[in-house]
């Protein structure tokens, strides 16, 4: 079978720029090892133009004129759009099945007459927000439920058939891969002594969202207030630091922080990580934070540490609230920088390594085996369905509001993960406990609450109309 994909990322013969192209990856040899034919379309830059393979069935093509680098990947002449839109649509002519990763391929028309799989690999950027309103595919793939959720509350409002063809594959990690080991080579980019040193992980791309600025107030906290000694936080510099001012600037922002801090001696920042050395990176670490506000579709770094034996520290943000339980998992709410240095103190003083249930839950239901089965079932299986319809049902006194996925109540204040922010809105959780499975505006204003709150929770993003 011929399969083409896409991608919106540049990709490399020998770097991996991030956990979704790291999944492609891995999909893309598993179908080539299956006997199939894959090639794959994917942005060009002026230092990789050049086409080379994965895999012996796997090429790739840099030949897409999106922008670099990122952000704004559209923002492009428009014969540079229909010049993506003509290469696309070139290969297409000879492909039995057609994967588009991260959905940000804009023009449905293109693949009407192809099976297609789109995945949605992220929440955040534009470009995929707008793929998942423009569905047209025969399968939308979440890498986790809460993603999915998120897709069927929004897109879903107005695409019925979403729900039917929206399924859930979780990310999977190569257990084998990602397990405690030696640090050997990393000493060579991560200048830090693993047996002297109290090691911090911030294994994150340079954005303010990624929470680094959070870590540095745990560090802080760390060392003046716990009095850690020989504390060292690992930061990896981006690789289109070079090609970035916007990315050198928000390095100089927090350097300058660091710096008022006093915490100069307590950062390492370093050269970007070769995927091959990431399990010596985690296994290095004592503790790993992500607490920054970024509304993940799975988050990977979070799990990888923990199956290298490195504790992770997560804020409850969007997917890190459900894929792992709360027993399993050391969660703080956004910007408790309080409750993270504790509990990192802790796992540096007293728990040193994630506990067996916690392993045993990961490897149950996050294997890569069961991922790269389920793409395979998925892409392979496809068949070519009716193009799917738009609803648009009138809001009024009768339409059902629930709390949406990407909202969380507690201690009587709810989280909004777009907002990044805690609102105490004591009303509403009133309603919610008298309502459970929602409310009408008229059932609202006979509980005594006006249907101008109900208004502007909606507009906030607090309340979503009910589905099904």
């Amino acid at each position: 079978m011929n399969i083409l994909m896409f991608s919106i990322n540049p990709l490399f013969p020998d770097k991996i720029n991030g956990g979704s192209p790291k999944h492609l990856q891995n999909v893309a040899i598993h179908l080539g090892e299956l006997g199939h034919d894959v090639t794959i379309l994917c942005t060009q830059r002026p230092d990789n133009r050049t086409p080379f393979a994965w895999h012996e069935k796997v090429q790739v093509k840099p030949v897409l004129k999106y922008k670099q680098p990122f952000p704004q990947p559209y923002d492009v002449p428009h014969y540079d759009i229909a010049s993506i839109i003509q290469i696309v649509s070139d290969h297409l002519k000879s492909a039995d099945r057609f994967y588009i990763h991260d959905g940000e391929l804009l023009f449905p028309p293109i693949y009407e007459d192809v099976p297609t799989a789109i995945s949605l690999r992220d929440n955040a950027y534009p470009e995929t927000k707008l793929g998942s309103f423009l569905f047209q595919g025969d399968v939308l793939i979440a890498i986790a439920e809460y993603s999915r959720q998120l897709y069927l509350h929004t897109a879903g409002r107005f695409i019925p058939d979403l729900e039917g063809r929206a399924i859930t594959i979780n990310n999977g990690v190569d257990w084998g891969f990602f397990k405690p080991t030696p640090a050997k080579e990393i000493l060579e980019i991560a200048p830090v002594d693993p047996d002297k040193d109290i090691i911090v992980l911030h294994p994150h791309r340079p954005e303010p969202s990624k929470g680094l600025y959070q870590t540095v107030e745990v560090v802080d906290l760390l060392v003046n207030h716990y009095k850690v000694e020989n504390l060292k936080t690992l930061v990896p510099r981006w690789f289109e630091e070079a090609i970035s001012s916007e990315v050198r600037d928000y390095y100089q922002s927090i350097e300058t922080e660091i710096e008022q801090r006093g915490l100069v001696d307590n950062f390492v920042f370093h050269d970007w990580i070769p995927q091959t050395l990431m399990p010596q990176y985690y296994s290095l670490g004592n503790v790993m934070l992500a607490l920054g506000h970024f509304v993940e579709a799975f988050g990977n770094t979070v799990y990888e540490s923990l199956g290298c034996g490195t504790p992770s520290i997560a804020a409850r943000v969007a997917t890190h609230r459900s894929l792992l339980p709360d027993e399993l998992l050391d969660k703080v709410h956004f910007g408790d920088a309080e409750t993270a240095a504790k509990l990192a103190y802790e796992i540096i003083t007293e728990r040193p390594k994630p506990s067996q249930a916690t392993m045993d839950y990961l490897y149950e239901h996050y294997s890569i085996d069961k991922q790269m089965a389920a793409y395979a079932d998925a892409i392979l299986n496809l068949e070519k369905k009716p193009p799917v319809h738009w609803l648009q049902e009138a809001i009024n006194e009768n339409t059902r509001f629930v709390l949406p996925p990407w909202c969380y109540e507690w201690e009587g204040g709810f989280y909004n993960d777009f907002l990044s922010t805690h609102r105490e809105i004591e009303p509403l959780s009133e309603l919610l406990g008298a309502f459970p499975r929602g409310f009408s505006k008229l059932e609202a204003d006979d509980y005594g609450v006006p249907q101008n709150y109900l208004d502007d929770w909606y507009e906030q993003g607090y309340l979503t109309p009910a589905i099904g």
